[in-house]
């Protein structure tokens, strides 16, 4: 398997849940210049004190939400259990597999759980291991043409299966959660390199037998929530030193003006840089890396500043060139600024307004899903800010 082809090629972005077609990701990347200096961003805010609680919550009926798990189900879960990505050739994928089994526990809704864990361990547990394949495509056979995992699908499914197992008291549960934390432990968490513990994206085409500027990461598989309680299930793996490791390359891995990181991240000589081959932009993937800081209740103003500048300062959403500092794509699908909300409730204590309860009926699988793991979060941990 030609990993590091496939990754970089036309399913480059689905690591982060969207799809650019294979002539825009080409165009894209071969504008693409990693050679950025990383610095802070021009104008830093003043420093401020967060006052966060990091705390291991458990999710079990945080959404509270039941008419806006129905609204999804309907539109994104099939009567099979597929989570059905809509902007994406209808295809589905262990990230949204793993959303979908997340949100269902967070809804109470085994019934939905049941059905979409069957349908992942029927249709993406295909590997000659415990991790997930990340891609299904519909009218292909093999459905599953691409055998590489994608870490942060495995880490979604493990944790949800952990939660599950608490929350419905189903050892059977407990016993697959384990299977699949053990193997991320085994395989893609890597705890003794020069850079601290690093987490690799997936099994294949990241490291640095795979490319001359590996090791690789995508900070937005630090999915920080899941590190907090995969231990119920796998204790013996150090998942808060890898939660450390991943808030401290959080840090390092800023670039340009805005001092954001980019989807893409080389640590080759031990400094972060956009990694080669990959567009040099804060994207689909990064977006969602304060979402999961401020859901597990982790950082500082340092870790905070940059996103909250993103999601708070300007007029409207979009990705962002590193390298030029210019607006790339507008996100102008409603769920995307439930992560400016997020983080307005937990930086700040801004009460949410009525749209962070309300889900749009135009937008995509993607939006939609971020829409409603936030609105997880803000009910688990910040309850202040969206009563009412």
């Amino acid at each position: 398997m030609k990993a590091v082809k496939i990754v970089i090629g036309a399913c480059l972005a689905m690591y982060a849940g969207v799809f650019i077609p294979a002539a825009q990701a080409q165009e894209r990347q071969q504008d693409a210049q990693p050679e950025i200096a990383q610095q802070a961003p021009a104008q830093q805010a003043p420093a401020r004190n967060l006052k966060l609680d990091g705390r291991a919550l458990p999710l079990g009926g945080s959404l509270a939400a039941p008419h806006l798990w129905q609204q999804y189900k309907q539109r994104f879960v099939s009567p099979t259990g597929r989570v059905i990505d809509t902007a994406n050739g209808l295809i589905s994928h262990s990230e949204g597999q793993g959303y979908g089994m997340l949100l269902a526990v967070a809804a109470n809704d085994r019934v939905a759980f049941e059905r979409i864990w069957a349908w992942t361990r029927a249709n993406l547990m295909v590997r000659d291991d415990q991790l997930v394949a990340w891609r299904w495509e519909p009218g292909q056979r093999p459905a599953v043409s691409d055998m590489n995992n994608a870490t942060d699908g495995d880490i979604l499914i493990a944790w949800a299966l952990a939660e599950a197992a608490e929350l419905w008291a189903d050892v059977a549960h407990r016993a697959s959660g384990r299977r699949i934390a053990v193997e991320i432990g085994r395989k893609l968490a890597l705890f003794k390199t020069p850079h601290g513990a690093l987490l690799l994206p997936g099994v294949s085409g990241f490291s640095t037998g795979d490319r001359a500027d590996g090791p690789i990461l995508n900070l937005s598989y630090y999915v920080f929530p899941a590190f907090a309680r995969l231990g119920t299930v796998a204790p013996e793996i150090d998942w808060a030193g890898l939660s450390q490791s991943g808030l401290d390359h959080v840090k390092r891995a800023r670039f340009g003006e805005a001092g954001l990181p980019t989807d893409w991240i080389s640590l080759r000589d031990g400094q972060p840089k956009p990694a080669d081959g990959f567009a040099p932009q804060f994207s689909y993937n990064a977006i969602r890396i304060p979402l999961y800081m401020a859901w597990a209740g982790l950082g500082d103003w340092e870790h905070y500043s940059a996103f909250h500048a993103w999601a708070l300062g300007k007029r409207s959403l979009a990705t962002v060139d590193v390298k030029t500092g210019r607006d790339v794509d507008r996100l102008q699908e409603s769920g995307y600024a439930s992560i400016g909300a997020l983080l307005a409730c937990a930086i700040d204590r801004t009460p949410a307004g009525p749209e962070f309860r309300t889900l749009r009926d135009a937008q995509h699988y993607y939006p939609a899903t971020l829409h409603l793991i936030a609105l997880a979060a803000a009910n688990l941990r910040y309850q202040s800010c969206v009563k009412g």
